[in-house]
């Protein structure tokens, strides 16, 4: 019988343009750790922790914000929300700042990290996605299979590098989060999420989060696809979501078959 599994990586192949539905890299599955609670009229686009916190940007025209949320409670502490005509994007903590993308206006905002006051906006071409971080260089997705690299002090594009999984360009890169010298990445529309090297760009592993949100959970026409990627680095915590989920996960990855296994 054809798995769940297996469809979803058979969505990731084609999303690669690859010829074959396996790939020779490790699937991870999950198990919850903890379970929060998470504002559901949320349309999740970047997701930090950053000292304590969950630090959010929103999209969707009209209700787009930067917001500081209490883990625990779920509960918004603080707000920014963008001008109407911008859809934000993801973003991410550099120094005193946060650094929002928006979606097809090819404008970013920098806000000030204490009281989300605008300091400063940039350009960039194409569109924005996802952004993280490691100690030197930005990434920013653009829904291609590219990710760029910026200076986080110009935020100036300085390089980019090609996201591959089984040799070919894999595309709709989206939320973006940096991991023990990793990057995660949500592969928009799925149920998954890639592990990328972020020197070759080679896809190194597959997150596999099928069924993390209880079917209860969902509200037909509304509920939208899992979003959303923080790590706590100090407590070794992994933390995602979904675009207007009403829950935030802590997960633990679980190594399981190899994709040409989980077909068979």
């Amino acid at each position: 019988m054809i798995t769940r599994l297996f469809i979803l990586l058979a969505l990731f192949t084609v999303s690669a343009g690859c010829n074959r539905a396996e790939a020779d890299v490790p699937v991870y599955g999950f198990k919850i750790v903890n379970t929060y609670p998470h504002d559901q009229a949320a349309f999740t686009q970047g997701l930090l922790f950053l000292d304590g916190y969950l630090y959010e940007s929103t999209g969707l025209r009209g209700e787009s914000s930067v917001r500081k949320v209490d883990l625990t409670t779920g509960d918004v502490l603080q707000i920014e929300g963008l001008p109407d005509r911008f859809f934000g994007e993801g973003i991410v903590a550099w120094q005193d700042q946060l650094i929002g993308l928006t979606w097809q206006s090819r404008m970013g905002f920098v806000f000030g990290i204490e009281n989300f006051e605008v300091r400063d906006t940039f350009a960039y071409s194409g569109e924005g996605w996802g952004l993280t971080r490691n100690e030197d260089t930005l990434f920013m997705s653009d829904g291609t299979a590219e990710l760029r690299l910026l200076d986080p002090e110009t935020l100036k594009e300085k390089n980019r590098i090609t996201v591959t999984y089984n040799d070919k360009p894999l595309r709709a890169l989206n939320e973006l989060e940096w991991v023990n010298g990793e990057i995660l990445a949500n592969i928009y529309t799925t149920d998954l999420i890639a592990i990328i090297n972020p020197e070759s760009g080679v896809v190194t592993g597959v997150i596999n989060l099928t069924g993390l949100l209880p079917e209860e959970d969902y509200t037909p026409g509304y509920t939208d696809v899992l979003n959303g990627i923080a790590y706590d680095a100090e407590n070794d915590r992994l933390f995602v979501t979904g675009k207007r989920w009403p829950k935030l996960f802590e997960v633990r990855l679980i190594e399981q078959q190899s994709p040409s296994q989980a077909s068979q």
